[in-house]
């Protein structure tokens, strides 16, 4: 039986997925149709924007194929993920997830995000002809014990905090100075830089939650960040791995923007306090979206699972989370996350 590795995607406004007898059926608004036999059992997800319409024919043949259905804005921000009800029957993994928060793996994991992280920023910054991180940081973290999660975490990110700020110091200085923010900032950023991070972030971070939704995994449920109520510190521990590739893909098409590309919005930042913030304008802002978009269907030199010496970069966040959980599942000794070249 062939693996499901094909993605069926219904951008187009007007778009329709209905069923035919062992088939799925798209067809467009030009009414031109498109025929996907169930018997060969390639797809394996299907993404709907809001403006296309689905027959519950369709989504109940999803189900009992165990096809991920991802529900998505206009703009292209999931906001639901349908899935068989045999999906979750792979309570071993997040059991696993659970036990591994309590021995020494927890810390071990941790170390990983992080030092993975650095590695990648580590490769953005030898690219522009920046000062790169100092090798012993690598060292300190490596050789970082402790019994006490809780303290362990504090100290790793103490030293996630320190890096980030030599390399954002040193990265916005590859912006135009007229855009270039001081420092970075995430929630509520007043400055049009910082905002298209938060925007290029944000996509990321729906990228990887449906992945780690697909590989049986706790998405609120990390090791690098703490675990709080309402913050998702699994999808934030594997948006680490990432931020790099989002980082080039901001530089390469955002360094040389004007002021005059962004515009003012007034915003209510508490009951009694307004404030200013800076975005892109709203055609700029739709193109940037799009651009982040299919950003992730840009090819990597990371080898895939099964075949190929490349993939998409949404393919390896899938692949990463997969691995990951196997990891954790036992049935791999170690894991080490695949950090892509830039190009």
């Amino acid at each position: 039986m062939k693996s499901k590795t094909e993605k069926l995607s219904l951008n187009d406004f007007g778009s329709y997925l209905g069923r035919e007898e062992g088939c799925l059926v798209v067809r467009d608004k030009e009414r031109t149709v498109k025929r996907y036999p169930l018997f060969d059992n390639e797809i394996g997800e299907i993404q709907l924007r809001s403006g296309n319409s689905v027959s519950t024919g369709a989504l109940a043949t999803c189900g009992f194929w165990n096809i991920d259905v991802i529900v998505s804005t206009g703009r292209g921000q999931p906001v639901a993920i349908l899935k068989s009800l045999s999906s979750d029957s792979n309570v071993k993994t997040r059991i696993c997830q659970y036990e591994s928060l309590k021995d020494e793996r927890c810390l071990k994991i941790a170390k990983t995000f992080l030092l993975s992280k650095l590695e990648g920023q580590d490769k953005l910054l030898k690219k522009y002809g920046l000062r790169r991180f100092d090798f012993a940081l690598f060292e300190k973290i490596r050789s970082l014990e402790s019994t006490d999660n809780h303290l362990a975490r504090n100290k790793l990110t103490n030293i996630e905090g320190f890096c980030a700020n030599q390399y954002f110091t040193q990265v916005f200085g590859l912006f135009n100075e007229s855009i270039r923010p001081q420092r970075r900032k995430g929630y509520k950023a007043y400055d049009g830089i910082n905002n298209i991070y938060n925007l290029a972030y944000k996509t990321l971070s729906w990228r990887i939650h449906v992945a780690l939704l697909k590989a049986h995994l706790e998405p609120y449920l990390g090791y690098l960040h703490e675990i709080a109520f309402g913050r998702p510190s699994l999808i934030c521990d594997f948006m680490e791995l990432y931020r790099y590739l989002m980082d080039d893909f901001i530089i390469k098409h955002a360094r040389n923007l004007k002021p005059s590309d962004f515009k003012l919005k007034d915003e209510a930042f508490s009951s009694n306090r307004k404030g200013k913030r800076q975005y892109l304008n709203d055609k700029m802002q739709q193109e940037f979206f799009e651009k982040a978009n299919l950003y992730f269907q840009t090819k990597v030199q990371v080898p895939r699972i099964r075949r190929g010496k490349t993939q998409e970069i949404e393919t390896l966040i899938n692949e990463e989370a997969y691995l990951f959980a196997k990891y954790l599942r036992g049935e791999r000794l170690t894991w080490t996350p695949r950090i892509a070249e830039l190009n």
